[in-house]
């Protein structure tokens, strides 16, 4: 006779195929074994099950990360404890617990982004005042904060983890459902912020650990694999926003970044070659008659040219933007054809910026040996551009 034990019974229904998982294992593509209210998997991953709607996807726990109420009505909320921190506004509520106090304290006061800029630093205390008062944007703010100290105490081969992407993850959809609708005065630097923040996010998290995973090698031999020039399409998005938000009017906390938003948009030579090493120059057949609708790469030269003469400690982010606002049209066209001439620009930016703005140094350190790899593999005929990489008749010249 079968056994009716409820062992038995338990053990009959995880063989069962799982019709009514939570959407964790779903997204984790494992099988739930549909335990209430925890399934298994979620509770040795650390994060929520969320088989019933009001759990974001992949919620660390509050032992991990603080409690999040969701979206709901400030009316509607529990009053919080005496010795909570909360941000919250109008559509939702998130209680920080020790753990997210923590980074605060250690990380959101300074200046994460440029550590040389005096006026991040200003803008990054203002923002953190903010940020108590719009969840999207504390949301990024942790975010950030996570991936910077991924940054200082990890492995060049570690991954995002959960509570990256889950803060990451709200503060994407808080931050999309408030542009849904109007946008009032108070809220621009907020909004502003955020989007600066979800920019170095994308930058800072490729989809790739090695070289061999790593754009522009994966992409010759794998479609699917990670997306070319990704974090350029956000930061586009992002400056979209520029109309809208204006974070140079009077009374926006980003106006003291005036200096660095002009370097952006320092203008470059109309014509020549002056500033751009004879080498370079040769490469991309610059001469003293060349002018940026004559040839792609004249934009991108001067650009490179500009950051390359710069100290270490003056590679902030107007003229890191210098380059990066040159990627656009026929040049932006090349890099995504993986133009060798074009790779060796964008290769040459990486590797001064990289060793001086830790978040674009995340990138740099897995895409900058791939392009190095993808112009040896697969440009062999190039000479002058091999050599400018490392072990290249000049490689060393850059240094």
């Amino acid at each position: 006779m079968a056994s009716t034990s409820p062992r038995g019974a338990r053990e009959n229904k995880t063989r069962r195929r799982s019709r009514f998982g939570c959407r964790n294992c779903k997204l984790r593509k494992l099988k739930c074994d549909e335990a209430k209210p925890q399934c298994r998997r979620c509770c040795s991953f650390g994060v929520l099950c969320n088989f019933i709607s009001g759990v974001a996807d992949l919620q660390p726990t509050a032992a991990i990360t603080g409690t999040s109420l969701g979206v709901c009505a400030k009316a509607k909320l529990q009053r919080p404890l005496t010795n909570a921190i909360w941000t919250s506004d109008a559509w939702t509520s998130y209680q920080l617990n020790a753990r997210c106090q923590d980074f605060i304290t250690k990380y959101l006061g300074r200046s994460l982004i440029t550590p040389h800029d005096p006026s991040m630093r200003q803008v990054n205390r203002r923002l953190l005042e903010l940020a108590f008062a719009h969840p999207f944007l504390m949301h990024a703010s942790l975010a950030v904060a996570l991936t910077y100290d991924r940054h200082l105490n990890g492995s060049l081969e570690c991954r995002r983890t959960v509570e990256e992407c889950y803060h990451w993850s709200q503060s994407t959809v808080l931050l999309n459902k408030r542009l849904s609708e109007p946008i009032v005065e108070e809220e621009k630097d907020p909004i502003w912020g955020t989007a600066a923040a979800l920019v170095i996010l994308t930058f800072s998290s490729p989809d790739a650990s090695t070289p061999e995973e790593a754009w522009p090698v994966k992409s010759c031999s794998d479609p699917s694999g990670p997306s070319d020039l990704s974090w350029l399409c956000m930061n586009e998005c992002k400056m979209a926003l520029w109309q809208t938000l204006n974070p140079l009017r009077p009374g926006s906390l980003f106006r003291v970044m005036e200096a660095t938003y002009a370097k952006m948009n320092t203008p470059l030579p109309e014509r020549g070659i002056d500033g751009i090493p004879s080498a370079l120059a040769a490469i991309c057949n610059l001469t003293d008659s060349s002018m940026p609708d004559t040839s792609p790469y004249f934009g991108a030269a001067h650009a490179v040219s500009h950051i390359l003469n710069l100290p270490d400690i003056e590679v902030t982010t107007g003229p890191t933007q210098l380059f990066i606002q040159s990627i656009h049209g026929p040049f932006k066209q090349l890099l995504l054809k993986r133009d060798p001439v074009a790779l060796l620009l964008l290769y040459l930016w990486y590797r001064k910026v990289g060793r001086c703005i830790w978040w674009i140094g995340l990138r740099a350190r897995v895409e900058c040996p791939a392009i190095c790899l993808y112009l040896r593999r697969c440009r062999k005929g190039n000479a002058d551009v091999l050599a400018l990489l490392p072990e290249g008749a000049l490689g060393d010249w850059w240094n």
